[in-house]
């Protein structure tokens, strides 16, 4: 179904534009005003938009509107002329009257009249104290006042309708086109660039066949040198012939296949144009969507008895409108959150040596093909200290860990739901859930957020986003013979690790990354593909995650860096498991856009249930020799490690569990040979874990091993009772002991 254009909507469809317009401009005008009372630019846009609103609720019978726009035009006009100086509670009686236009041009056309019979007494209320402040005189200063030679009021109200009829004044060739319609185009605009590329692998078939066609003329050559001297006239003059094709070929080839590289030049430049200019056309001014937020710091500012100075900056970056879009409800919390939690009273400032006015300042611009959005405050910053308290009260780390946490690691305990640092809740803040409302939306649009502070000079909030939604720069990787693309935006490191500088940690293998441990799993396992093929002597590793958790992701080959036009995926598919959004390669086969966010969740999942088996055996150099599997449960470090060496050192391919919860979910969710379990451990005993075992159908001929410090006859009773195979005291076994056993139970490791 096509878009309906603007000669389909009503006239109140049209009023609610222009008052949605209108209304932007009343209100900036209004807050330059509050700084600068008798700005003559600013009064004569505020009368202009009050003067445009007034003929169009006129047009559209809202008598309550036109009362509503008069009262404003009026009292403009005066101060334009100097009869009235516009004060504090004039600013706030005129924003008054931009709220009920806003009201009114949002209200539903059938419920009208019922809105105007419900707002006739605060309307009239409205018009009467702004004739008064008209009415009342005004102390002047003359420095400022209007010239005495500007025109009366009639000829200034005439020259604006002129201007409105003729269009002089406003930029001219601006319509309006739906959002839709926007979208669409792009969309058109992106699979052109992206057929364009098609040309330059059918380019390179052609210079493949001139190759081809070049070696058949050195073939031909050669067969008429090897041929005999003494040829019949009749043969003489048909290889003539064929090597005469032949060349002709080759030159017409060459010549087709200039113009094909320039034609394909031409239309790549053409593409990239008309992608340019449909994103052009996308793209919106920072300040479109910034402009409630004056308003509202304002509003905050005074109901909180703090003085606050709000900076925009940036205002024409342009910005892709659905990121703008998205913004509105970060940039809101940001904003709200530095009101209450950062800028202090008059009184605090002073006290402390800095100016009674506050300053809070939004900053848009782009930076190497990103954009970069800052929310800034002079305040009296986040106390890191206090910060590190609160998490080890609510229990998120334990002292000794928290005490290591670098400030931007503590400062990332902000974004968790449900955390603040404000003890009492009220209607701006203190629920903790507006940090984690930004970062929440900035991963859907592919952003980041960093946080750094100084206490008692301020806060800086730098959100790190994409330039569109409809591009993405993305690392392909190939994972069984399939393509996947991976944002830059996420990926930490991309390197080729050695096999000698992986180590085995508990059984699942690490490497070192400037000093931090990094545990390695497979792309295979994750995205459900076959398994890899015997690797070589370097394995081609992704690093993924956060500050504080890192996960290396082995892929099959790093493809290099492209840029992808995203194409979104059916909404009946609903939402595809670690998978974001599509895209085309340039030959036109599709590419998955994984999603990084839920990638590393799986991570967390499989390895909180047991299921994660890291790097398959093939992957570390293993492949032909199937080996037994161990999973050995141990809530004791030192013994884990141990039995884990003696294990891996015999052939044994081990996998750990930290107590017997864990251990049980490995148990029922991986295929092992063999299970050795210690008795004493938290959440779940070795006794209970080996009667799950032995109770679960599918699990009841799994050997298991007991090994523990109890020696005692009734000990060993128990756990042979409750189904163990074999009961060893740990007091007694060593190296062969233990290594015996568990060949007589599963034979030897490896074959």
């Amino acid at each position: 179904m096509s878009t309906p254009d603007l000669s389909q909507s009503s006239m109140l469809d049209l009023f609610r534009m222009e008052a949605d317009s209108h209304s932007q401009a009343l209100t900036a005008g209004l807050l330059a005003l509050e700084r600068d009372p008798v700005a003559a630019d600013h009064l004569e846009r505020c009368m202009r938009a009050a003067h445009s609103l007034k003929g169009a609720a006129r047009i559209v019978g809202l008598s309550a509107g036109v009362s509503i726009t008069h009262a404003m035009e009026d009292y403009f006009v005066a101060a334009q002329r100097g009869r009235s100086v516009l004060r504090r509670e004039h600013i706030d009686q005129l924003l008054h009257g931009v709220d009920l236009l806003r009201q009114m041009s949002r209200t539903a056309e059938q419920d009208m009249d019922r809105w105007e019979a419900q707002k006739l007494e605060e309307v009239a209320a409205f018009v009467d104290a702004l004739n008064r402040a008209v009415a009342s005189p005004a102390v002047i200063d003359v420095a400022r006042a209007p010239a005495e030679t500007e025109p009366p009021q009639d000829e200034r109200l005439a020259t604006a309708r002129r201007g409105e009829e003729t269009g002089e004044g406003e930029k001219s060739g601006v319509i309006r086109v739906t959002a839709d319609n926007l979208n669409r185009l792009l969309g058109l605009a992106g699979e052109s660039l992206v057929e364009s590329r098609g040309f330059k692998s059918f380019a390179d078939s052609l210079l493949r066949l001139k190759r081809f066609q070049y070696g058949l003329q050195h073939a031909l050559d050669r067969l008429r040198e090897q041929l005999p001297q003494r040829l019949s006239n009749q043969a003489q003059v048909t290889l003539a012939e064929v090597q005469r094709r032949a060349l002709e070929c080759q030159q017409f080839l060459a010549q087709r296949l200039v113009e094909m590289e320039t034609f394909d030049r031409r239309v790549a430049q053409l593409s990239h144009r008309l992608y340019d200019g449909a994103l052009a056309c996308h793209m919106r001014p920072f300040a479109d969507g910034v402009q409630v937020f004056p308003r509202m710091v304002r509003d905050l500012a005074r109901t909180m008895s703090k003085q606050v100075r709000f900076d925009i900056g940036g205002e024409d970056t342009q910005v892709d409108r659905n990121i703008l879009e998205k913004l509105e409800a970060p940039l809101g919390h940001l904003l709200r959150n530095a009101l209450d939690h950062g800028i202090e009273s008059p009184e605090e400032r002073l006290a402390a040596g800095k100016p009674a006015e506050a300053t809070l300042k939004i900053d848009a611009r782009h930076d190497a093909g990103r954009l970069q959005v800052t929310v800034a405050d002079d305040g009296r910053g986040i106390d890191l200290e206090r910060l590190r308290e609160a998490v080890i009260e609510r229990k998120l780390s334990n002292a000794e860990t928290a005490a290591r946490l670098d400030d931007a690691e503590l400062l990332q305990f902000l974004f968790l739901p449900g955390f603040s640092l404000k003890e009492a809740v009220d209607d701006i803040s203190g629920r903790g859930v507006g940090l984690d409302v930004v970062q929440s939306v900035l991963k859907q649009i592919r952003g980041t957020v960093r946080i750094t502070t100084r206490r008692g000079q301020g806060t800086r909030f730098q959100m790190e986003l994409p330039l569109t939604l409809s591009v993405a720069r993305a690392l392909l990787v190939e994972v069984g013979a399939e393509a996947y693309a991976v944002p830059l935006a996420y990926i930490r490191h991309a390197l080729k690790l050695a096999q000698s500088d992986i180590e085995l940690l508990e059984g699942r293998p690490h490497f070192d990354l400037d000093g931090r441990s990094v545990g390695l799993v497979t792309a295979h396992q994750l995205l459900g593909v076959s398994s890899p093929p015997a690797a070589g002597d370097l394995l081609a590793v992704i690093v993924l995650g956060n500050a504080t958790h890192l996960y290396g992701l082995i892929v099959d080959r790093l493809l290099g860096e492209r840029e992808l036009v995203v194409q979104s995926l059916d909404p009946r598919l609903g939402k595809i498991k670690d998978v974001a959004a599509g895209a085309l390669m340039e030959d036109g086969s599709p590419a998955l856009i994984l999603d990084v966010e839920d990638i590393i969740r799986s991570i967390e999942k499989l390895a909180g249930a047991g299921g994660l088996s890291g790097v398959a055996p093939d992957a570390l150099g293993a492949a032909g020799a199937k080996r037994k599997r161990v999973l050995v449960v141990e809530d004791s470090f030192t013994v884990r490690e141990l039995e884990r060496k003696l294990l891996v050192n015999s052939g044994f391919e081990v996998e750990v569990a930290v107590d017997g919860m864990d251990g049980w979910n490995a148990a029922r969710t991986g295929h092992f040979d063999l299970v050795i379990t210690d008795v004493d451990m938290p959440r779940m005993d070795g006794i209970e874990l080996v009667t799950l075992i032995k109770k679960d159908p599918h699990k009841k001929s799994l050997p298991v091993m007991i090994v523990s410090y109890k020696d005692r006859p009734e000990d060993r009773r128990r756990g042979l009772d409750a189904g163990a195979d074999y009961y060893l005291a740990k007091g007694s076994f060593h190296d062969e002991t233990l290594l015996r056993a568990v060949v007589d139970l599963i034979g030897a490791g490896q074959p």
